[in-house]
């Protein structure tokens, strides 16, 4: 799954499965438009596109959050004003050092997500050099989302900036993020199922990497997209999502090719800097939660 297909889900679900509803919408798009003509394309030949693989199948469905997770808060109740809290408290991080990780976050790329976790594994990882790795993060991404987005659709729950002029960290999304539910947090449910799958890798850095973790999902918070019950039952998801695969024989296959992988890289890569570690760790010590 592409990082497009994460952010743009809409999009993605009607090109992969509703290529007919496309199709009869893109007489009425622009002739013009370059865009509408690579939909329309796209449309046409999308039942030939198999999809994506990852370690869940038709045989071995994935867990269902709908019925594990606990539903989100209600208006009026203790829950929903800790949320109010949290989301309003928050707001005066905008344009801090803890607002620009927030941002840096955001940003679900393989290359992006892997050097976030560069200073808690104490070297820095990207896809050019951990191959085995980031096709691992990809297969556990492809695997996780359909079930978040299930959930997502399951309860379409507002997210905290929805009826109000607060800030986010991330603006330019504003619009579409108000149309996507906000419960869980699939930031945080990514961020960090890939933090325990780290920390098994490289058990000497777990208490590192989970912290890390931690912080990843708490920019959300920070960010101002996401209720801190959002980033709570994210936490939640990415745990049974890993639980889950670490039963199927491909998922163990490819975290013993990755171990091996990170084994060596750990003593050829680069440092990573010091000013990120630094903000990194001012974070896990100042947590919104």
């Amino acid at each position: 799954m592409t990082r497009t297909s994460f952010i743009f889900p809409a999009v993605h679900t009607v090109m992969r499965r509703g290529a007919p509803t496309l199709r009869r919408a893109c007489p009425m798009l622009a002739a013009g438009m370059l865009l509408a003509a690579g939909l329309c394309h796209a449309a046409a030949s999308a039942s030939t596109v198999p999809e994506e693989t990852g370690y869940f199948t038709a045989t071995t469905p994935s867990p269902d959050a709908t019925r594990y997770l606990p539903p989100p808060p209600q208006a009026g109740t203790a829950r929903q004003a800790t949320d109010d809290r949290a989301f309003l408290s928050t707001r005066a991080q905008a344009g801090s050092s803890r607002w620009a990780l927030a941002t840096s976050d955001a940003d679900l790329r393989e290359d992006s997500l892997l050097h976030s976790f560069s200073c808690a594994v104490g070297f820095v990882i990207d896809t050019a050099h951990a191959p085995r790795l980031t096709a691992l993060i990809h297969k556990m991404d492809v695997s996780e989302t359909p079930d978040m987005r299930a959930s997502k659709d399951y309860w379409h729950r507002a997210r905290p900036f929805v009826g109000n002029s607060q800030p986010i960290c991330t603006e330019a999304d504003r619009a579409h993020l108000a149309t996507s539910g906000s419960y869980p947090s699939g930031h945080t449910m990514l961020g960090w199922s890939t933090a325990l799958v780290l920390a098994e890798l490289l058990p000497e850095r777990a208490t590192e990497i989970l912290q890390r973790g931690r912080v990843f999902g708490e920019s959300r918070i920070v960010c101002g997209v996401h209720w801190e019950s959002d980033v709570q039952a994210g936490y939640m998801l990415g745990t049974a999502e890993i639980a889950a695969m670490h039963g199927l024989p491909a998922f163990r296959s490819d975290m013993d090719a990755a171990r091996a992988e990170l084994d060596a890289l750990r003593h050829t890569a680069r440092h990573p800097k010091a000013a990120t570690c630094t903000r990194e760790g001012g974070a896990a010590t100042h947590s919104p939660l």
